[in-house]
């Protein structure tokens, strides 16, 4: 059973920038591939970000696209999205996942283990 652990939300004002952490119990086949995803009261979860492991490989939603950036440190077995320019629009609850794919994956359906999910909440 792999644990997912997020941290680094909070409130900040629009245009400010926030790093969220995730914090992996494992590195191995179950997580070659990590992604973030969000969810906005009353919408459906949204795919933002994932990254491989083994080649560092990523891929973006376009709506966070030049504004989010995610990168993985092996040896802390920890996954970041640094988030600048944040728009209210960008307020939800954000959760880590991790999936057994050797490529990145957009699909919630992919991934195997989540996150409790982290508030993040921008002022306009």
């Amino acid at each position: 059973q792999v644990h997912l652990v997020e941290s680094g939300g909070g409130l900040v004002q629009a245009g400010d920038s926030l790093r969220l952490s995730c914090a992996a119990s494992e590195r191995s086949s179950n997580t070659r591939t990590m992604g973030w995803f969000r969810q906005a009261p009353g919408k459906e979860r949204e795919f933002v970000a994932a990254i491989t492991w083994i080649d560092g490989n990523t891929d973006y939603a376009a709506s966070v696209k030049g504004r989010f950036t995610i990168s993985a440190d092996s040896a802390k077995n920890t996954v970041y999205l640094q988030m600048n320019s944040l728009r209210p629009e960008d307020a939800a609850l954000y959760y880590c996942a991790a999936g057994r794919p050797s490529v990145v994956h957009t699909v919630a359906g992919t991934y195997t283990y989540w996150g409790q999910g982290i508030r993040v909440t921008v002022s306009s």
